[in-house]
């Protein structure tokens, strides 16, 4: 040691470890005040040192499992609260789209997904979601995403047998529940019908048949693609079902309901109670139980329609 010309360097460097670890043992040879002076100052930068870090790595671990616990929590609470919310699986093309469709009509959703770098993403796009980590096809999961008190389910993923998987889960927990499921192969969707599914969508064909029909028919589907795009501003569709119509609207024929006398909107199509569809009706259609009407109208005729019909 410096102060202590008389110690080697193997004694020194027992005489630190043993002062730093406060382990007790006798000092090899009687300190001078020099000495002492020096282990004084050693002792307690130590000590300071070790405080320190252990406050630091302390903080840190414990604020950081604070945070993802009060996260979570804050999560569970709001799902709890949630009636006829949207839960949607899956945060890849499809689901990120619908998330946007969701967020454009203030539509309340929860996502499920177990990616992390996905769940970054959301964080980044939509920072108010409400996000489960977790796998899909787990029923615990779909029933921390409030599946029971859910109006639909819109599954994503990737693959068509995990698609199986939730669809059957949630048609189990939630016999009410709207289900519409993602699709690769042509021989998935007489399964996940089986299943459950009340839709079930197949992008890649779905794109092929409408650049097709782009060829055929470019102006029509121009057209249809206009009235039914998130994007557009001038004009609304909207639709109604028979249960959201005043009792003096109910089992009225179109023209007694008036919606174009007192809104402007037009009813374009009606979907009836066996699940078939009338284009442009005729007036004298009476609207009857499980019946829902197509409208089409501009902005301020849909606000008109919906301070009507309070839909």
């Amino acid at each position: 040691m410096i102060l202590e010309p008389s110690y080697t360097l193997l004694e020194a460097v027992y005489m630190t470890i043993i002062t730093i670890t406060t382990v007790g043992f006798r000092e090899i040879y009687e300190p001078t005040e020099g000495t002492m002076i020096f282990i004084s100052l050693l002792i307690i930068t130590s000590f300071g040192t070790f405080a320190y870090a252990v406050s630091a790595i302390s903080a840190y671990v414990i604020d950081g499992e604070f945070r993802a616990y009060f996260k979570e929590y804050k999560v569970k609470s709001e799902v709890s609260k949630l009636k006829n919310h949207v839960v949607i699986c899956g945060y890849g093309r499809n689901g990120s789209q619908a998330v946007t469709v969701m967020e454009k009509h203030k539509q309340s959703f929860v996502i499920v997904e177990n990616n992390s770098l996905a769940i970054e993403d959301i964080k980044k796009h939509s920072p108010d979601a409400l996000i489960v980590s977790g796998d899909a096809t787990h029923d615990e999961i779909l029933i921390e995403a409030g599946i029971e008190n859910a109006n639909s389910l819109i599954t994503t993923l990737p693959s068509d047998s995990n698609n199986l998987f939730v669809v059957l889960s949630a048609r189990s927990i939630n016999k009410n529940l709207k289900i519409i499921s993602r699709a690769s192969e042509d021989n998935s969707d007489k399964k996940l019908r089986i299943a459950g599914a009340n839709n079930v969508i197949m992008p890649d064909k779905i794109g092929g048949a409408h650049m097709a029909s782009l060829v055929m028919k470019p102006d029509i589907i121009e057209f249809i693609d206009y009235i039914s795009a998130q994007e557009q501003i001038d004009i609304n569709l909207e639709e109604i079902s028979f249960d959201e119509l005043p009792a003096k609207f109910k089992n009225k024929t179109i023209t007694d309901i008036g919606i174009r006398q007192l809104t402007g909107a037009n009813i374009i199509g009606l979907k009836g109670s066996e699940g078939d569809f009338v284009i442009n009706p005729k007036p004298n259609t009476i609207i009857t139980s499980k019946i829902k009407m197509f409208v089409l109208g501009t902005p301020d005729q849909i606000k008109k329609l919906k301070e009507l019909f309070h839909v």
